[in-house]
């Protein structure tokens, strides 16, 4: 008999290389649901000009109708650490690949703006759900040594998201000559828009259904064997009984501090770890990146470029490309140093683009940018893509998977990303009425976030590359109450 074990025990045992492939696919799965954030988050870039035409609305109402799925994000995302806490990731992915399945046919049949925008806000619940429950599995899962680099595919799946939608509403209305509302087999393009997130919607519901469940959950349910075969998967042999022994200690100890289990804290109510997610995940969207591919089209064609939908890909191409980078050099660089880095070309990028719009001009009524001001502001918007893209794309949801002691984590995690939300429906609900007042000023106040951003990273934001997931919530703790005191 002992023979007979020892023959299969190398069998049994996965090797290294087959580890890194396991976790690797684990997180790309889980990371599907990034790419239904990007693609509901930038699909309605094509249909705004033809919505806003089949049904009449302009003003607060179209700002409301392309922002009001970031308020169902906002509340998707509160509400799902609570839900995964009490019924496990994988039952809260399945919710939102239902949510944004329901979401997507109902949007492209919809029959007035009103159910139009009852669709879209089950949508962002939907999305919100995705946002929150992906960053929180990937970092549960995968080993400390790889977690920047794989954390790090929640972005790129938003980024290409971002990308198969723009691209699908040119494609839909047409390159050139571009129409939305012109009918493609008996519908009008832009309902197809919305009707093609039915496909992702589905993959990522069958995907929901394969994925093991987070050993953090099953432990912390009392279920140590089924956390210790999902380990198996992702760890050598020798290293799983101290990652369960790491995990118990640490829930033991929330069991014993469950007044700490809570989000409170002496500031505002909040503990300092949470004022620095929320305050990460509203600086990642003060700098206007979502300007960018939810109105670039509109805006692109405003300023007189011909095919602003081809652009509008370009840069979503460029977005995709670099978070690439990114994924290479996160555990490498660090956190730190590339956010710094990433905040100070987002400024410099996004002042280029304000000097630009500076010199803008009034043409039958349009706005219009001369030479060569019209190609600098070009140039501006995509190195500003390229900076974020790199950088704090990425890294915000590296972090905010990463900061969070596991007591607070899921829910800690679902009130940044609701912060995260808001802060994006603010912006998007503000930039027509910013741009009708002035473009320059609306990029140099985005540059002046982004400067804050650097600050804020320099005085708050400590390393976390190849920390234990349990230990990085301390550090991050300690390394606030710090900078606070001081």
């Amino acid at each position: 008999m002992t023979n007979t074990t020892t023959s299969k025990a190398p069998d049994s045992a996965p090797n290294g290389a087959r580890l890194r492939r396991r976790v690797t696919a684990l997180a790309i799965a889980a990371a599907v649901g990034g790419f239904l954030f990007g693609f509901d988050s930038s699909v309605i870039n094509g249909a705004v000009e033809a919505i806003e035409k089949q049904f009449g609305i302009e003003g607060l109402l179209q700002g409301f109708a392309v922002a009001i799925a970031l308020i169902g994000c906002a509340v998707g995302a509160y509400l799902a650490g609570t839900l995964a806490d009490r019924f496990g990731r994988k039952a809260v992915m399945l919710i939102g690949a239902i949510l944004f399945l329901v979401s997507s046919i109902g949007a492209g049949f919809a029959f007035g703006v009103v159910d139009f925008m009852i669709w879209r806000f089950i949508g962002g619940l939907g999305i919100g759900v995705a946002s929150v429950i992906a960053p929180t599995y990937i970092a549960e899962i995968v080993p400390a040594a790889v977690r920047g680099r794989l954390a790090s595919l929640q972005q790129l799946a938003i980024t290409v998201g971002i990308f198969v939608a723009l691209l699908s509403d040119a494609l839909l209305a047409g390159v050139q000559d571009s129409d939305a509302t012109r009918e493609l087999l008996g519908l009008e393009a832009w309902r197809w828009m919305f009707l093609v997130g039915i496909v992702p919607s589905v993959v990522y519901g069958i995907i929901a259904l394969t994925l093991p469940e987070s050993p953090r959950y099953l432990l912390a349910k009392g279920q140590e064997e089924k956390a210790r075969a999902v380990l198996a998967q992702v760890q050598p042999q020798q290293e799983i009984d101290d990652e369960v022994e790491n995990i118990l200690n640490n829930i033991d100890e929330d069991e014993e501090n469950k007044k700490k289990g809570s989000l409170g804290g002496k500031a505002l109510g909040l503990a300092p770890v949470v004022w620095i997610g929320l305050l990460l995940s509203v600086f990642q969207q003060a700098v206007g990146i979502n300007v960018i591919f939810y109105y670039s089209t509109t805006l692109w064609s405003a300023v007189g470029f011909k095919d602003a939908f081809l652009i509008s890909v370009i840069s979503s191409v460029v977005n995709v490309a670099v978070t690439f980078v990114a994924i290479a050099i996160v555990d490498k660089v660090g956190r730190r140093p590339m956010l710094l880095a990433g905040s100070a070309g987002m400024a410099i990028s996004l002042a280029a683009m304000a000097i630009s719009f500076s010199q803008s001009q009034m043409v039958d009524g349009a706005v219009s940018l001369p030479q060569p001001w019209g190609t600098i502001a070009l140039v501006g918007a995509n190195l500003f893509v390229v900076c974020f893209g790199a950088t704090w794309g990425p890294l915000v949801w590296v972090l905010l998977g990463e900061i969070f002691p596991n007591r607070i984590r899921a829910k800690a995690l679902g009130l940044a990303a609701a912060a995260q939300w808001i802060a994006n429906f603010v912006v998007t609900l503000t930039f027509p009425y910013l741009s009708d007042f002035s473009l320059a000023f609306t990029y140099g106040m985005y540059a002046a976030f982004a400067v804050l951003s650097l600050v804020f990273v320099f005085l708050f934001v400590p390393e976390t590359k190849g920390i234990k997931l349990e230990d990085v919530g301390g550090l991050v703790f300690g390394r606030a109450k710090k900078a606070a005191a001081s």
